[in-house]
C-alpha cells in the first residue's frame, strides 16, 4: 500500500506529522522526523517572545493546560540559526508562523520563503495569546481575509490551523477554503483556566490551552462536521496518543493527523503512531487510502 500524502505541492511521505509546539524544532529527535511524515515547528512569530510567566503547565486527569505564551526565538534568528540546521532532517517541513496583523503573516512568509520549508500552517487559533490567535479564528471573515493575503504572497503549501473555541469550525474552513488554503487542521487547544488552593490562577498566563486525550471527541466531532462540506483536506489534531486513535480521525474524514501533547510525553510517540498505523492497515489488509478516510461517513 502506498501511503504517500500530497497536499497542496507537497508530498509526504506518510499521513503522520508532529504538531506545532510540542516536537521544537525536529532536531533532537532526527530518528523521529525522518521517519514521519513531516513536523510542523515551533510557531514563529516576526519578533522574539519570551512567553507567558512561569508555571506554564498544569497538569490534570486526561490532559494537560498549557500557557506557553508563544515563546520563540522570532523570524530573523530562525531565518539564521535554525533554518540551516533544519537543512539535515529528511522530513518535510511546514513553519508554523502567527502574526497579530495580516502585515504580520506577510512578512512572515516573506521571510521564510526558503527551498528548505515546504509549507506553512497559519495559526488562527492559539488560545493564550492576547491579541491575534484565536480571535482570528473566531471570525470566518478574518480567516478569509488572512488566508487570501498568504495565498498571494506564497505557492508553498498552505494549512490554516483552526479553532472549536466559540465558533462553528465549518464556518472558518469553509472560509479557509475561499482564501485559497491547501488543507485545513482541526482542531487547535481550547480554553481553559486552573486555581490553586487559594482560588488564585495557577498559571502564570492566567488562562491555557486545554489539549491530550479529553480533547480527542470534540477534534473528531470537528473533523467529521467539516470533512465531507469542504474540497480541501482536513488533517485530524486533538489527543491522539496511539495509531488507534489517528484511524479514528481518518475515519472521521481526515487526510493526515498530527501528534502534539504524547510528544511531550514520549518524543517518540509520533513515530509509534505512524508505526501502529502501517501494522493495522497490513494486518486488515487495507489496500486503498480512501478505504480508511472518511469511512464513518459512508457507513450511515
Amino acid at each position: 500500500m502506498k501511503y504517500r500524502i500530497k497536499i497542496g505541492r507537497t508530498v509526504f511521505a506518510n499521513p503522520v506529522l508532529a504538531a506545532s509546539g510540542t516536537f521544537g524544532f525536529g532536531l533532537k529527535f532526527p530518528g523521529v522526523a525522518n521517519r514521519i511524515g513531516g513536523i510542523v515547528t515551533k510557531g514563529i512569530t516576526v519578533e522574539p517572545r519570551e512567553g507567558s510567566p512561569l508555571p506554564r503547565i498544569y497538569e490534570f486527569p486526561g490532559g494537560i493546560l498549557n500557557s506557553v505564551g508563544l515563546e520563540n526565538p522570532g523570524v530573523r534568528r530562525f531565518r539564521k540559526e535554525i533554518l540551516p540546521e533544519l537543512r539535515r532532517l529528511k522530513c518535510r517541513v511546514i513553519v508554523n508562523i502567527a502574526g497579530f496583523s495580516i502585515d504580520e503573516f506577510i512578512e512572515l512568509v516573506d521571510g521564510l520563503d526558503y527551498k528548505r520549508v515546504d509549507g506553512f500552517e497559519l495559526n488562527l487559533s492559539c488560545p493564550n495569546v492576547k491579541n491575534g490567535g484565536v480571535t482570528f479564528g473566531q471570525s470566518p471573515r478574518m480567516v478569509e481575509r488572512i488566508t487570501k493575503a498568504v495565498r498571494k504572497s506564497t505557492n508553498k503549501t498552505l494549512i490554516v490551523k483552526l479553532t472549536g473555541n466559540f465558533i462553528d469550525p465549518l464556518k472558518t474552513a469553509k472560509a479557509a477554503e475561499q482564501g485559497g488554503a491547501d488543507a485545513v487542521c482541526l482542531i487547535n487547544t481550547l480554553f481553559g483556566m486552573a486555581l490553586d488552593e487559594s482560588g488564585r490562577h495557577f498559571l502564570g498566563g492566567r488562562t491555557g490551552g486545554i489539549s491530550g486525550p479529553c480533547l480527542k471527541p470534540f477534534a473528531l466531532f470537528c473533523v467529521e462536521r467539516v470533512a465531507s462540506k469542504i474540497t480541501i483536506p482536513v488533517i485530524g489534531c486533538g489527543g491522539i496518543m496511539s495509531g488507534m486513535d489517528a484511524i479514528d480521525f481518518l475515519s472521521a474524514g481526515a487526510t493526515m493527523v498530527q501528534v502534539g501533547t504524547a510528544s511531550l510525553v514520549n518524543p517518540k510517540a509520533s513515530l509509534a503512531v505512524w508505526q501502529a498505523l502501517g501494522d493495522w492497515c497490513r494486518r486488515h489488509e487495507v489496500k486503498d487510502w480512501e478505504d480508511i478516510v472518511g469511512r464513518t461517513k459512508r457507513q450511515d
